[in-house]
């Protein structure tokens, strides 16, 4: 960065389990709620900002600049700008990349960063055809037209079509997201044993992590019309072994194939907001920063091999800034499949691979994944699209303050064919 980039502080919701039905909350009430939640404990008002962003993945048809509804909502006043950014999986972190940009470019001291979803709340959407049916009966005048378009109905019309499966399948190779880990998997030769090990992990570092208090200063209680409180993330399982998970059938592939919903991210509701200083602002406001975002990197590799994305991040900041895999205090790559995160360490390990895709000499070596994801990750705490980005990053800087470590980064794959990477120090 041109000049510091500082992070003051962050807090994210539980992450909810979507559970077949529309969740407690709506994404602008868990963002806000979040969010003054955060606000409330700053020494600068929420007017001060400059501004807010939110990605969001998935924002509902009522609330499209979901960053602007819930600035409004937070009592940052008429003045402050709220909007709001999309790149899929990368949602949360694109937002914060925003307004570190912002903050280079003189337009902003002071801004509010984060992402959010609603998964559960995912629409059902009625087929083109029922589309089309509907636009043909509205457009009946007599008895003779209305009777003539109802035989001309049939049920299949009413068939939903599911929002988030649209919006899990690329539409330029057409998979699911699952598939494209299925891809790598195979290209590595990912073992199914594998990939249920990486997920049982997953839950019991979480599980490990939860009753240690490490998410005790990022995570903000939910509390819904009812009076009842969401204090934890609710998908973290006690029973989550390697041997209850080879139980469970392919999920993507039905017949040939190694990806289960238990090794796969939970499909969930959350939010996750940082705010970030420049230099200025901290002396402005009196602030002490607890971290700091010293570089990022966005790439793009083919679409059917986006698990991979991370690899391609992550890699050219390690080259900028002179540093191996294990150089680092830590590291967060976001869970969207076990499959896809054992896939990125055999890709750093694969003497072909980093020589023809990343352009390396060699392998690049082998990761520790004893600072991989040391709290667990999205397989078990689950994976908001539009939150995920932002919570690794906020969740990386206090594993490093809990740790004493210095740097991490933080990064993640991207639906599409994208990966994103933050290198993060702690102060």
């Amino acid at each position: 960065m041109k000049e510091a980039i500082y992070i003051i502080d962050g807090a994210r919701s539980p992450f909810l389990k979507a559970r077949n039905a529309p969740g407690p909350f709506a994404a602008s009430d868990i963002a806000t709620a979040t969010g003054r939640a955060l606000l409330t404990r700053q020494r600068f008002a929420p007017e001060d900002l400059d501004e807010v962003i939110l990605g969001c993945a998935s924002p509902s048809a009522d609330e499209v600049n979901i960053g602007r509804v819930v600035a409004l909502r937070m009592g940052c006043g008429l003045d402050v700008p709220g909007w709001t950014v999309m790149r899929n999986c990368a949602s949360g972190m694109q937002a914060i990349d925003s307004g570190i940009n912002n903050i280079l470019a003189g337009r902003s001291k002071l801004v509010l960063a984060g992402g959010v979803d609603a998964l559960s709340r995912a629409p059902l959407l009625f087929s083109d055809a029922m589309v089309r049916w509907l636009s043909a009966w509205y457009a009946t005048r007599t008895a003779g037209q209305k009777f003539a378009a109802i035989r001309k109905f049939k049920l299949g019309y009413l068939a939903p079509v599911v929002g988030i499966m649209k919006g899990l399948t690329d539409p330029i190779v057409g998979q699911l997201m699952g598939q494209t880990a299925e891809n790598i998997a195979f290209k590595f030769g990912i073992t199914r044993r594998q990939m249920d090990e990486f997920a049982a992990r997953s839950h019991q570092r979480a599980l490990a992590a939860r009753n240690a208090g490490h998410f005790a200063q990022e995570l903000v209680p939910l509390i819904d019309a009812k009076g009842n409180v969401y204090a934890e993330d609710d998908g973290v399982r006690a029973d989550s072994t390697a041997d209850a998970l080879a139980k469970l059938k392919p999920f993507f592939d039905k017949k040939y194939g190694q990806v289960t919903a238990a090794n796969s991210s939970q499909i969930t509701d959350g939010a996750t907001w940082l705010v970030l200083a420049s230099e200025a602002a901290v002396k402005e406001h009196g602030l002490t920063p607890i971290g700091r975002i010293v570089d990022s990197e966005w790439a793009g590799l083919a679409p059917d091999q986006m698990g991979l994305g991370p690899v391609h991040a992550a890699t050219p900041i390690l080259q900028r800034h002179c540093l191996g895999l294990n150089d680092l205090d830590a590291w967060e790559i976001n869970e969207a499949f076990a499959a896809q995160v054992l896939a990125c360490i055999a890709a750093w390990k694969d003497d072909s691979y980093c020589r023809e895709q990343l352009g390396l000499p060699g392998a690049l070596g082998a990761l520790d994944e004893s600072m991989l994801n040391v709290d667990g990750g999205a397989v078990a705490m689950g994976h908001p699209v539009g939150a995920s980005g932002a919570r690794i990053v906020l969740h990386l800087l206090n594993t490093l303050r809990r740790t004493g470590g210095k740097r991490g980064i933080a990064s993640i794959c991207i639906g599409g064919g994208q990966g994103g990477a933050m290198l993060v120090e702690a102060l």
